[in-house]
């Protein structure tokens, strides 16, 4: 009985051997090159919230959503414009091609953040001190580009609201 046992447990042990083994040796380097964030690369789920401006550095809403086309290509960016608190805002679907993606916080003329404050990830009063509100966001480092901080587009409010209303 024990020959048997001991036997079964070789076995057993051989297999998951060989099995881990060919699990290894079948990686292809396509596989290697997914598994890390390459520069350029950005989460969807990041973009969602990112402010938008126009080209005068004034916000003209925010984004609300990422479609995709059936092949995974981003197709168009549903922006939010006006409302309060989520409350009577209007949706336009914009195509991602005409959008300006920013990876540094927008540029005022009236005044500039203190050098030890970091500029991306903080809770604060809005962009008129150059900043972003991304209170949900952690601090990332500079060579941590999961989302761009801002993205321009050359419309005013008005223009955006006049445009056909979004249907989800």
């Amino acid at each position: 009985m024990s020959k048997y046992l001991v036997a079964a447990l070789l076995t057993t042990a051989l297999f998951a051997c060989s099995a881990s083994a060919q699990t290894a040796s079948t990686k292809s380097p396509a596989d290697t090159a997914a598994s890390s964030h390459k520069e350029g690369e950005w989460r969807a789920s990041k973009l969602v919230g990112v402010n938008v401006y126009h080209e005068a550095n004034e916000k003209i809403g925010d984004i609300n959503e990422v479609i995709l086309d059936k092949s995974g290509k981003t197709v168009n960016v549903i922006l939010g414009v006006g409302g309060f608190l989520g409350m009577g805002e209007h949706y336009v679907a914009v195509a991602y091609d005409k959008l300006k993606w920013v990876n540094e916080p927008v540029r005022t003329s009236t005044t500039t953040p203190p050098a030890e404050k970091p500029t991306v990830g903080v809770n604060n009063a809005g962009a008129a001190t150059g900043e972003v509100n991304r209170s949900n966001r952690p601090v990332r480092a500079a060579n941590e580009n999961w989302y761009p901080d801002h993205v321009v587009y050359n419309a005013t409010k008005d223009q955006l609201k006049a445009m056909p209303q979004f249907k989800y």
